[in-house]
């Protein structure tokens, strides 16, 4: 049985070398376009999510590494850290921790659609989350929601009810990553069955006749979509299977 000693420098050595996968992969090329997506570049390497979840399937899942990959602050460790933790060891604890240093809607986004919808503690944060004054905190809440309605089948209508409650109720935030978060989630729980649909559209048509220019772009974009020919025949075939 290896010692405490022994454990704790395996766990450094796996930091490092991860670290040094991503310095290397890193380019200025990357790091400079990071600001066209309202990405900030000042503690990254540069590298395309596409070889960050490349090496992640590489490793495979390591809590520890995860949480080490966190604490470290760069961007791209960071995302790591989301691919290859462990849905069922993340904490509350953790994912509140995690939430207060979202900085940019990617990581934002990241670790909700890929990590926090699979733990246990999902649709509980999303209720926390979203009376947060704090911007990538509340933007955290709509982007479960919505992460919700894709990975985790067996949530039961009336907790996505209750999600187009908080959807209507703060709605009104016009800034502009909670605002587009906002009408995901709802655009999200309209397409996942027939009866969600009609809820989320009356949500929707509520929200496009509304005076305030938040709600109204809310509700009129998810309409677009919610509306349209694809998402009717998507769902109508799904209802008869």
């Amino acid at each position: 049985m290896p010692t405490k000693a022994a454990s704790k420098a395996g766990k450094g050595a796996e930091l490092d070398a991860a670290l040094g996968f991503l310095k290397k992969k890193g380019t200025k090329a990357t790091r400079d376009g990071m600001a066209r997506y309202a990405i900030p570049s000042d503690k990254a390497f540069g590298v395309p999510v596409g070889v960050i979840r490349g090496y992640a399937k590489k490793i495979g899942k390591n809590h520890e590494l995860s949480l080490a990959l966190w604490k470290s602050g760069e961007y791209e460790a960071r995302m790591l850290a989301c691919f290859v933790d462990e849905p069922a060891r993340v904490t509350p604890a953790q994912m509140d921790a995690w939430a207060r240093a979202f900085d940019n809607w990617a990581i934002c986004d990241t670790a909700c659609f890929h990590l926090f919808d699979r733990t246990p503690h999902a649709m509980k944060k999303v209720v926390a989350w979203a009376p947060r004054r704090d911007e990538f905190v509340r933007r955290a809440a709509f982007a479960l929601l919505a992460s919700l309605t894709v990975h985790d089948k067996s949530l039961p209508d009336t907790a996505f009810e209750k999600g187009l409650a908080l959807i209507e109720r703060f709605s009104t935030d016009e800034r502009n990553f909670v605002k587009k978060s906002v009408n995901w989630a709802l655009r999200s729980i309209g397409k996942r069955n027939a009866a969600l649909h009609r809820a989320a559209l009356a949500v929707a048509g509520r929200l496009a006749k509304s005076p305030a220019a938040a709600p109204r772009w809310v509700g009129k974009d998810a309409l677009r979509e919610l509306e349209s020919a694809s998402v009717v025949r998507r769902l109508a075939a799904r209802a008869k299977r």
